[in-house]
């Protein structure tokens, strides 16, 4: 059995076993890397791909299981790249991010900015998607990060800290007739339709049990992942918008009235998390405290040890987090 063999059966498994794609990605040849999954389908004694000619159709019962442990392997040979490049120089590497829209346009670009001038040899890489795709992204070891607020239960196999809380603003015409009330209730607001978050991203889960709880079936208009498209169809005239209050603009938005609703809602909470058993460079360890500065070395390497979601929140159990 070959580590190469291993990193084959991983990147076709990937690539929608596309053995032709998973050969561009690795600059090989496609014959090379079929021979090689036989020659350890064989070594092993079973098929970790079932086959219709020369097409591969679907991952075998044998093939999870492999594939399973095949990926924890390559994420302890990455770990030892890692470490040596931690020694040899601490201040060169690569970090990735898989987070959503709100966090990537509102909340992390000084972050990043900060980051990037203490660490200019570092390249940084984001992803953008929704909490399913960050959570995979995550657990198979494609990001070193995952910064969320949503679908949580999404991440059992991540260390997920807190970071901040937030909660959101309704947007209106000034024309509109909420735009004269400065705490509207949610009765009110329901009278409207809604223009807000795609559910799944940016706390909607809160917005959607504050309707609930009041017994209230509000009609949700239009929905998007972009705080910044939500805007233009409020302004459109389509509907009430409900935004993350770190995505208003005082300049940019200056047409729309903007209402504090953390009246109505409970707030929400961003966190940041990592594969358990990631060796964390130092310069990982100053990403999560530029981004949350409560988060110090020694509270994440705590966190890092727990053996449960339960453990890593009696970490941070006594923590004031920060409002934003």
């Amino acid at each position: 059995m070959k580590l190469q063999q291993l990193k084959y059966i991983w990147e076709v498994a990937h690539h929608d076993l596309n053995v032709s794609a998973t050969a561009q990605v690795l600059y090989t040849s496609q014959p090379g890397i079929s021979k090689q999954i036989r020659l350890l389908e064989d070594e092993l004694g079973v098929e970790i791909f079932a086959r219709s000619g020369k097409h591969l159709t679907r991952i075998t019962p044998a093939g999870d299981a492999i594939l399973a442990v095949a990926g924890e392997i390559l994420r302890k040979v990455e770990g030892i790249k890692q470490l040596a490049q931690e020694f040899s120089d601490e201040t060169k590497g690569s970090l990735t991010l898989a987070t959503t829209h709100t966090q990537a346009r509102y909340a992390l670009p000084e972050v990043i900015r900060v980051f990037m001038q203490q660490y200019p040899e570092v390249t940084l890489h984001m992803h953008q998607g929704t909490p399913m795709q960050i959570a995979e992204m995550a657990a198979n070891g494609t990001v070193d990060f995952a910064i969320a607020t949503e679908g949580m239960e999404l991440f059992s196999d991540l260390i997920m800290m807190p970071c901040y809380r937030w909660n959101r603003s309704i947007l209106v015409p000034a024309n509109h007739p909420l735009a004269q009330f400065k705490r509207p209730s949610l009765e009110q607001v329901a009278n409207y339709p809604l223009v807000t978050y795609v559910f799944g991203f940016t706390g909607r889960s809160k917005l959607d049990d504050a309707f609930k709880s009041r017994g209230l079936t509000p009609r949700v208009a239009f929905t998007a992942a972009d705080a910044d498209v939500i805007k233009t169809y409020v302004r459109l005239g389509v509907g009430v918008g409900i935004v993350a209050s770190m995505a208003l603009d005082p300049t940019l938005d200056k047409d729309l009235v903007a209402i504090d609703a953390s009246h109505l809602f409970a707030p929400s909470v961003t966190k940041i998390g990592f594969r358990k058993g990631t060796f964390l460079r130092g310069f990982m360890y100053d990403f999560i405290s530029g981004f949350a500065p409560h988060l110090t070395r020694q509270l994440v390497d705590e966190a890092a040890q727990c053996s449960n979601k339960s453990e890593v929140g009696d970490v941070f159990k006594a923590i004031k987090l920060p409002e934003a």
